[in-house]
């Protein structure tokens, strides 16, 4: 049984930004993705704000992701209630 210091490695919002995906940003995420799950753990992208982007991330594996695009920041009831709603993104 192999003990990982981390769970999850978690990808900048700068490389997300609408201003930030560009070719050279890419390649860090993919080797971000890449990496990660060589040492098996999960990717979460920070500040997802648009559709393209998530579809973006799906491609190239990352597993989780936050941002605006799903909700704006929320206390712990109104983020029950979100999850309870069962939304499809």
């Amino acid at each position: 049984m192999s003990l990982h210091p981390i769970s999850v490695l978690k990808i900048d919002r700068s490389f997300i930004s609408l201003a930030g995906i560009n070719s050279k940003n890419l390649e860090i995420i993919e080797i971000i993705v890449a990496l990660a799950h060589k040492l098996g753990v999960d990717v979460l992208a920070e500040g997802v704000e648009t559709k393209e982007q998530l579809l973006l991330l799906r491609k190239l594996n990352c597993q989780y992701g936050q941002g605006h695009f799903f909700s704006v920041p929320l206390n712990n009831s109104a983020a029950e209630a979100l999850i309870m709603e069962n939304p499809q993104w």
